[in-house]
């Protein structure tokens, strides 16, 4: 799982040792309205939301960003529980996604808020089965709602991106609800973090965080919340 590759002649060969294809090209942030439709802050204190975009180095790198993000693990989600270990997901027939599980305080951060964080900072939701240089189903963009209510947000507000054309080309985005989350290998937990420098965060996720915290400085946490050994923020 290793590829090497030269960027723009600055960088040294190097190797990667996930989502293991070789740097191509990094997504574009798209500057997005808020949905229209979101779910009222109501009384709890504590709400999951599970998305899947990419390699989900950057996708729970960004999230760990978020102010009211409480816990953003890797993992996967699609699938059954006997899969759900990179070794079998990479070869793109397990039905999983790399994914992120996100809890949040909803008096922080609304359901809706991070959607639109999703859509437009994390990954490019109109690329199907792909982002960036990471191609296959189990690099699709899904979003696995966790109650109906969820749902109907997410399904509402990707027609309202879709109508407004504010993205070149309609989204591929999958709703995907009744699933299960299973944690992803500790190597993968807090990637982005933990290897700065690697090129494949250089180029493909830090600019996420730079375009977050350009397009939703309100929203930007400069400390990431880290996941403790277990699987646990």
């Amino acid at each position: 799982m290793n590829s090497i590759k030269a960027l723009g002649g600055a960088l040294a060969l190097f190797s990667i040792a996930a989502c293991q294809q070789q740097a191509i090209s990094a997504e574009s942030a798209t500057v997005i309205a808020p949905p229209v439709i979101d779910l009222p802050a109501g009384g709890a204190q504590s709400a999951t939301a599970i998305f899947a975009g990419g390699c989900f180095w950057g996708v729970q790198g960004v999230f760990q960003h978020v102010k009211g993000v409480t816990s953003a693990v890797s993992g996967y989600t699609g699938g059954e529980a006997r899969t759900a270990s990179y070794e079998a997901v990479e070869n793109g027939d397990t039905g999983h996604a790399e994914s992120v599980k996100i809890t949040y305080d909803p008096a922080q951060i609304s359901y809706g808020k991070l959607l639109q964080i999703f859509f437009s900072v994390a990954h490019d939701p109109t690329q199907l089965n792909r982002q960036g240089p990471d191609s296959g189903t189990q690099y699709r963009s899904a979003i696995f709602p966790q109650t109906p209510a969820q749902q109907s947000v997410a399904e509402k507000y990707i027609v309202q991106l879709n109508a407004s054309h504010v993205f070149k080309k309609p989204l591929t985005t999958r709703i995907e609800p009744g699933k299960q989350f299973y944690v992803a290998e500790s190597y993968h937990q807090n990637y982005l973090t933990l290897h700065p420098s690697d090129p494949y965060i250089v180029y493909n996720d830090l600019p996420k965080l730079t375009d977050f915290k350009r397009i939703l400085p309100a929203h930007y946490r400069a400390e990431a919340v880290l996941v403790r050994p277990g699987g646990n923020s």
